[in-house]
């Protein structure tokens, strides 16, 4: 481990992964501090970052069920933005072996910054090493900040310090290097359109769900 450490290569990317992992971890705060907002109890908010930890997909359901959507449309619009973990997780199979227990773990770990930084190194001990730091370092920060966010979130009004767009903003940066592809683009603006269309008169959460029909521009022909 040692003599691992000594190599600078490594060296940078164990420094890359947990700047990532506290940088996205400290996010969980802001989770925490929405959830409660949105009506949720200190444990329910805990609960949905041990067990569901995805941002987007925690973020999705609470913002739905807060402005008063129904349960199925929290559910749904959730399920929508999870589905591409599974899409990571096939991409990750190949990258990560072990036991059925560990690669349990992996796909409790499997989320966007993770999948992002492996994909990121060219060795395979570079990208295991990767995704096993950014997941599990992301992973204690989020739930921590979590727990924090929620202890201190009937203080806080997420609207008057601007906590309820900066997770949405960081979702943005992480997408708009995606956006450099003309079909990308093109998908973006039209589930931006039908979402902004549906908002006037649709159930609280359907515009969302709509919207994803988008994607079916981008599939190759």
């Amino acid at each position: 481990m040692i003599e691992a450490w000594r190599e600078p290569r490594t060296r940078s990317v164990v420094i890359a992964s947990v700047t990532l992992g506290v940088a996205v971890g400290a996010f969980g705060f802001t989770f925490g501090v929405g959830a409660i907002s949105a009506g949720s109890s200190i444990a329910q908010a805990c609960a949905m970052s041990l067990l569901i930890f995805t941002g987007a997909t925690q973020f999705s359901a609470v913002t739905v069920i807060g402005a008063g959507g129904s349960p199925a449309s929290a559910v749904s619009g959730a399920l929508v933005l999870a589905a591409r973990n599974g899409v990571y997780g096939l991409t990750m199979a190949r990258r990560l072996t072990g036991p059925l227990g560990q690669r349990l773990v992996a796909a409790q770990l499997t989320i966007d910054e993770s999948t992002a930084m492996s994909s990121a190194q060219t060795e395979p001990d570079a990208q295991r090493l990767a995704f096993w730091i950014t997941g599990v370092t992301i992973y204690i920060f989020w739930n921590l900040g979590t727990l924090l966010g929620a202890f201190t979130g009937s203080a806080i009004d997420p609207q008057k310090y601007g906590l309820d767009a900066a997770f949405p903003a960081a979702f943005v940066a992480m997408l708009w290097p995606l956006l450099r592809d003309r079909r990308a683009r093109l998908v973006a603006a039209c589930g931006a359109l039908i979402c902004l269309v549906l908002i006037p008169f649709a159930p609280i959460g359907i515009p969302v769900l709509a919207a994803s029909l988008a994607i079916l521009l981008g599939v190759p022909k």
